[in-house]
């Protein structure tokens, strides 16, 4: 039965699992979606994102657990839920022998669009897309990208309320990728539309998304957004300093310092051997949650070993630095990359971090 709370919520998943065989593809995941946002699924290749999304669709039921879409049972009432979203999965999916400009037309026919309007979305859709130029050809002689294209495009053919979409920019060049992330945005701003977004690429989901759930091996690990989980997980900045030559005790003069990590590079033997004025440049990379004091603590070290600083700079952790530091903390809960999907490492690291399910 529908969720309370539905008018504001276009998703309510809670305590959903999926399992195939003994293997868990999901496990105990709960998270809400507010509806005229975008909301991002980010995690790596298998970490359950695929099944979710496939499970909110209708397409796969599961395990254990409800689902919500749109105040709608979608595990009683599948159907009725497919009449009010869109969506778009990895998987290409096409007519090959049909033109660019027939396919939207079709898929706009089989929604039931009036002729007039299909036209009008028609033409729009194809300047949108950057698809004009190839409109009379037909979709097994486009590129990897076009394709992919179409099978975005197509979808605003009909209407919708809530539009899931899978990695949708695989195969796009990162200017094709930047058009479609800015009409995403458009279409959210003009008309409401809610989107579930899933992607592995972190500059997509910093740049689009309003709230990102970050999964992995199948367990819910942050559900925030993308300023709250930088402040709150991403409150270490990155010092880098590159000096003109390499000292050869640079390594001996830094050592033992509090409250930071410190890497060398800018060549292989950095900080072995005699150092030379005339070699290869060096680099200092500090992160710290204390960065300026630490900085100040590196400078006079350098200062008083009369060490010259080519540039320096300083700059908050981003949200790929953060996503890469909780899988590689949960991986090494679990045991290594051969740990089972949803094992007890993603439980604890969900307890932790106090169960943060929107």
């Amino acid at each position: 039965m529908p969720h309370a709370d539905t008018a504001d919520t276009c998703i309510d998943a809670r305590h959903i699992s999926k399992m195939y065989g003994r293997t868990s593809a999901v496990d105990d995941v709960t998270f809400r979606v507010q509806r005229g946002r975008v909301f991002g699924f980010l995690g790596p290749n298998g970490a359950g994102k695929s099944t979710t999304i496939k499970m909110l669709t209708t397409l796969v039921r599961p395990t254990s657990g409800d689902i919500s879409i749109l105040g709608i049972d979608a595990v009683k009432r599948p159907l009725r839920v497919r009449q009010r979203i869109g969506v778009v999965l990895q998987q290409p999916s096409y007519e090959p022998t049909l033109s660019v400009e027939k396919a939207l037309d079709k898929y706009g026919m089989m929604w039931g669009v009036p002729g007039g309007t299909r036209r009008d979305r028609t033409e729009s859709l194809l300047e949108e897309f950057d698809l004009a130029g190839v409109r009379s050809r037909r979709n097994e002689d486009l590129s990897i990208g076009q394709r992919r294209r179409v099978q975005v495009a197509r979808e605003f053919m009909h209407d919708m309320d809530l539009l899931f979409l899978d990695e949708p920019t695989v195969g796009l060049d990162p200017n094709a990728r930047r058009d479609l992330l800015d009409y995403l945005q458009n279409r959210v701003r003009a008309t409401g539309l809610s989107i579930f977004y899933t992607t592995h690429i972190l500059t997509e989901a910093e740049y689009l998304c309003d709230e990102i759930a970050i999964m992995n091996r199948g367990r819910l690990l942050e559900v925030d957004t993308p300023d709250a989980l930088k402040a709150k997980l991403g409150d270490e900045k990155t010092i880098k300093i590159h000096l003109p030559y390499r000292p050869p005790n640079i390594r001996d003069l830094l050592s033992g310092m509090d409250g930071c990590r410190i890497e060398f590079g800018g060549d292989h033997r950095f900080g072995g051997g005699g150092g030379s004025r005339t070699g290869s440049r060096a680099a200092i990379t500090i992160r710290s949650s204390e960065s300026e004091l630490v900085l100040l603590r590196v400078l006079g070290i350098l200062r008083e070993n009369r060490i010259e600083i080519e540039d320096l700079s300083a700059v908050p952790t981003s949200l790929e630095e953060i996503f890469l530091n909780m899988t590689e903390e949960l991986k090494g809960q679990q045991g290594g990359p051969d740990a089972g999907a949803g094992g007890d490492g993603g439980g604890r690291r969900n307890s932790r971090r106090g169960g943060r399910r929107a």
